[in-house]
C-alpha cells in the first residue's frame, strides 16, 4: 500500500506536472496518461524512499513516458517532430500554470459533465475508479466520458481556454454532489478552490470558497443517524462547526470589500446570515431579503426568486411570501414544497398537507421524499386530531 503522505503529494504535483508537458507541446490527451503512467511509477520507486526534487522526478519521467507515447502514434509523427527536445536534468520548474489548466478543463466546448469529470481527473488527480464510484456509475463509463473530454481540449491552445467564472460554476456542480463512494466531493470542492483562491484574484473565488465553508460547516446537523433530512430550523447548531463559519465570514468580508459584487458573494453573505444567527427566530430575515434582491439582479435565477419567496414569508408573514411565490413558474423545481411550507404558515393546513404529498411524490431524491411524506402525514395527524 502507498504510504497516504506519499499519494496526497502525488495528487498535489500532478496538475503541474501535467500543466508544465502541456505547455511544452504535448497534446493534452497523450500528456495525460503521460503523467498517469509516471504517477504509477512513482509509486513503485518511491516506496522506500522519495526523490530529492519529487515534482522534477515525475517531470522528467511523464516527459519520457510521453515521447514514448507520441512516437507510437503514427499519426502524431508530424507532431512529435516540433517537439522540444527532453530537457536536461535539474531541478523542475517552478511556473505554476494550474490556472491555466482550470481553464483547459472547464473550456466551453466541454459539457458541464465532462468538465467535472476531467476538472477531477487532471486537477484533482482523483482516478477513474474513484470518480465512477463518487457519481455512482460504472468505470468503464466514466472512462470514456473522460476519454471524449480530452479529446475535445486535445488541440485547444493555452492562448483559447474558458474563464475562471467557468470553472467557478464547475467546482460548484462538484460541491453540490456532496459524498459517495470513498471520494467526498464536498471536501474535494473545498481543497480545489483554495487552490484556485491562491491563483486568481476574483474576488468571485473567495466569494464561492466562502459559501462553501459556510454550507459546509452545517453539514453534520443536515441529516439524522437515520438519514432523514433536518430542516434548518430544527438543526442542532452546537453541530456546526464555527472554524469554518469564521472562515467563511473573513473570506467573505475581504472579497466584499473589493467591491466587484458577484453571485457567490451574494450567496455568501445570506449563508453567513444564517451561519450568524442563534436560531431561525433570530435571523435578520429583512436583511436576507435584501441580498436576494442583489442576487435577482445579478442573475435573474428563478430558484433564487423561490427561495427569496420563502426569506419574504419570514421577514413580512407567510401571506406576503405566497404573494412573492406567485412570481415564480409552476415548473421551478420545489415551488410546490415551498408553498405547502407557507400554506402551513399561513394556517391553511388541509392544503399545505395536500401539497406536502403532491411535492413528494415528484422529489429528486429519495430522503427529501421521505421528508416531505412526513411532513404531510403530520400535518393530517394534526387534522385528524382537531
Amino acid at each position: 500500500m502507498i504510504d497516504p503522505s506519499t499519494e496526497a503529494l502525488l495528487r498535489e504535483l500532478s496538475p503541474a506536472v501535467l500543466a508544465i508537458l502541456v505547455r511544452r507541446g504535448a497534446d493534452f490527451a497523450t500528456a495525460e496518461d503521460a503523467v498517469q503512467e509516471a504517477l504509477l511509477a512513482a509509486i513503485g520507486a518511491w516506496a522506500d524512499d522519495l526523490p530529492r526534487d519529487p515534482k522534477g522526478w515525475l517531470v522528467t519521467v511523464a516527459w519520457r513516458k510521453f515521447l514514448d507515447l507520441a512516437r507510437a502514434d503514427t499519426a502524431r509523427r508530424s507532431r512529435e517532430e516540433r517537439l522540444i527536445a527532453e530537457p536536461p536534468p535539474g531541478p523542475a520548474e517552478t511556473r505554476d500554470d494550474t490556472l491555466e489548466l482550470y481553464l483547459r478543463c472547464t473550456h466551453p466546448a466541454l459539457t458541464p459533465a465532462s468538465a467535472v469529470a476531467l476538472t477531477l481527473r487532471a486537477v484533482g488527480g482523483l482516478t477513474t475508479r474513484q470518480i465512477a464510484a463518487a457519481y455512482l456509475v460504472p468505470e468503464a463509463t466514466m472512462a470514456q466520458r473522460i476519454s471524449r473530454a480530452k479529446r475535445t481540449v486535445a488541440d485547444l491552445r493555452f492562448d483559447q481556454p474558458g474563464n475562471v467564472r467557468t470553472v467557478l460554476t464547475t467546482l460548484y456542480l462538484v460541491f453540490n454532489e456532496g459524498y459517495t463512494g470513498d471520494v467526498d466531493l464536498a471536501a474535494e470542492a473545498i481543497r480545489l478552490t483554495r487552490e484556485l483562491a491562491v491563483l486568481s484574484p476574483d474576488p468571485e473565488v473567495s466569494g464561492l470558497l466562502s459559501l462553501m465553508l459556510l454550507h459546509h460547516a452545517r453539514r453534520d446537523a443536515r441529516t439524522a443517524a437515520d438519514g432523514r433530512l433536518i430542516p434548518l430550523a430544527e438543526q442542532d447548531r452546537g453541530l456546526w462547526r464555527r472554524e469554518l463559519i469564521v472562515e467563511g465570514i473573513d473570506l467573505l468580508q475581504d472579497a466584499l470589500t473589493r467591491d466587484r459584487l458577484g453571485p457567490y458573494q451574494a450567496q455568501a453573505a445570506i449563508a453567513a446570515l444564517h451561519a450568524d444567527a442563534p436560531s431561525t427566530a433570530e435571523t435578520d430575515w429583512v436583511q436576507i431579503v435584501e441580498w436576494y434582491d442583489e442576487l435577482l439582479r445579478l442573475t435573474e435565477s428563478p430558484v433564487v426568486r423561490l427561495n427569496r419567496a420563502v426569506a419574504v414569508g419570514e421577514a413580512d408573514g407567510a401571506l406576503a411570501g405566497l404573494a412573492a411565490l406567485a412570481e415564480v413558474e409552476d415548473s421551478v423545481p420545489r415551488r410546490t414544497a415551498v408553498a405547502a411550507y407557507l400554506h402551513e404558515k399561513s394556517g391553511d393546513l388541509s392544503l399545505a398537507a395536500s401539497l406536502y404529498a403532491d411535492a413528494a411524490r415528484h422529489a429528486s431524491n429519495a430522503a427529501e421524499r421521505d421528508h416531505l411524506t412526513r411532513q404531510a402525514a403530520r400535518l393530517n395527524q394534526l387534522l385528524r386530531e382537531s
